[in-house]
């Protein structure tokens, strides 16, 4: 009888053992109820039970522990590696909710059994013409190929736009400035952006990211006079229109813009920290010797940024009159430079004639060496000439935000530090529903 009794008691505890994965809840109440009732059956007929036992129930009990964890029963730890491979072609890839990562966690959480519609959820890096060498390294990276495209224009200029590969379900990042290089203009990079957009649209993509480095038309971002359009806006609501579902772009002219996108969030990531690295690095670099310039008054929040970053020894602003655009009248500064290192720092250098104009002055004023650092260099002719021949600037330093491939060869004054890991950052951020907040830290 005795016998009877301990084998009974046997199953009924190898049956309540396996019992919470054979039901597989969806709620921590299940399996904790279960090893209650387990536990003071076990307490109560504690010498008809073999030693053995208790080490199991341990090791079951921390499993199911693991799992339960701040409310992630279903989901398997994983770490960054193994979730991007899962993630990378593979039949049970799964949808933004099931494959995600935990506020304050260090690991990814994949749901442990497959959901009944299996879907994939792959990174997916599309380009377009105007900046295809920042998209492959990004691409690189992320170690994922680049999306097939093909981009064709007819005989009348129209463009021909078509996705090779298949889209659907993706977590789509459209990486394009919109901006000029040597074959294509800065109106038909903007089009790109837009059928791009609204191609995958089409191909039932999961969501669509436009990655703008630079966001063209953001100098008009106000009326500065009658009867003139505010473009800045124009162009926000046309990517909104053809349904973007978020906008990264770098260092924007005016922070105003991503007020333009009513109801969609606008990431607007900085390259200033970059170029600090970059400053601190130089032989000549003294923190006591060095100033930070602001080439405008708009731009003093900016220079107070790199300013904190490399322990300036304090910032200096130039107050400009203009005529008109590109048309300075006269200059002056507010600040002493005789004997510092300048550093000029602005978002954009177009024609460069503000910029040289400037050096002079500070050079004119007993600065000793004058850098400039510049996210954007759009550099329109005659840019890359007025630089290499003005002597008191030393080093231009912009990021590849726009292409920068043809200016590279044309003035040896030209420094391109890539943005590339700043963007492979934020894609890893956003398709793994992370915070960008690291990203926006000045």
């Amino acid at each position: 009888m005795y016998g009877l009794c301990h084998a009974f008691r046997t199953s009924l505890s190898l049956f309540l053992f396996s019992l919470p994965n054979l039901l597989q809840c969806d709620s921590c109440f299940c399996p904790f109820a279960l090893y209650a009732f387990f536990a003071v059956t076990f307490v109560l007929s504690l010498p008809a039970y073999p030693i053995w036992f208790l080490p199991l129930l341990i090791i079951n009990f921390v499993y199911r522990l693991d799992r339960c964890d701040n409310k992630k029963l279903g989901y398997v730890r994983q770490s960054p590696s193994r979730a991007i491979s899962n993630m990378q072609g593979q039949a049970d890839a799964l949808t933004p909710k099931a494959q995600r990562v935990a506020a304050g966690e260090t690991y990814f959480y994949r749901e442990h059994r497959k959901p009944q519609v299996e879907t994939s959820y792959r990174i997916r890096v599309i380009s377009g013409t105007a900046n295809y060498a920042l998209s492959e390294s990004v691409a690189k990276y992320l170690k994922v190929d680049l999306c097939r495209t093909e981009i064709k224009r007819f005989a009348n200029g129209e463009l021909n736009i078509k996705v090779v590969d298949d889209v659907r379900g993706d977590d789509c990042f459209i990486l394009q400035p919109i901006a000029a290089n040597e074959h294509t203009d800065i109106n038909t990079a903007m089009m790109e952006l837009l059928l791009l957009v609204h191609t995958l649209k089409l191909s039932s993509a999961k969501r669509i990211t436009a990655i703008v480095p630079y966001f063209a038309y953001s100098r008009q971002d106000r009326k500065t006079e009658p009867r003139v359009p505010i473009s800045a806006s124009a162009v926000a609501q046309l990517l909104q229109c053809m349904g973007v579902d978020r906008v990264v772009t770098v260092d924007l002219h005016c922070g105003q813009i991503q007020g333009f996108f009513r109801n969609m969030p606008v990431d607007n990531l900085l390259m200033f920290p970059e170029f600090a690295t970059y400053v601190m690095r130089q032989p000549w670099f003294d923190r006591e010797r060095t100033v930070v310039v602001s080439p405008d008054a708009g731009g003093v929040e900016r220079a107070n940024v790199l300013a904190d970053r490399i322990g300036a020894s304090h910032i200096v602003t130039i107050l400009k009159r203009r005529s008109g655009p590109g048309k300075v009248d006269s200059m002056q500064t507010v600040g002493n430079v005789e004997g510092y290192t300048c550093v000029i720092v602005d978002d954009i250098v177009d024609t460069a004639g503000t910029l040289c104009k400037a050096c002079e002055l500070l050079r004119d004023m007993g600065a000793l060496r004058l850098v400039a650092c510049a996210t954007h260099g759009i550099l329109t002719d005659p840019a890359c000439e007025r630089i290499s021949q003005c002597d008191a600037l030393t080093e231009l330093v912009v990021s590849d935000s726009i292409a920068q491939n043809i200016n590279s060869q044309k003035c040896n004054k030209l420094t391109v530090l890539t943005i590339a890991p700043l963007l492979v950052q934020a894609i890893y951020n956003l398709h793994f529903e992370c915070s960008l907040s690291s990203l926006f830290r000045t």
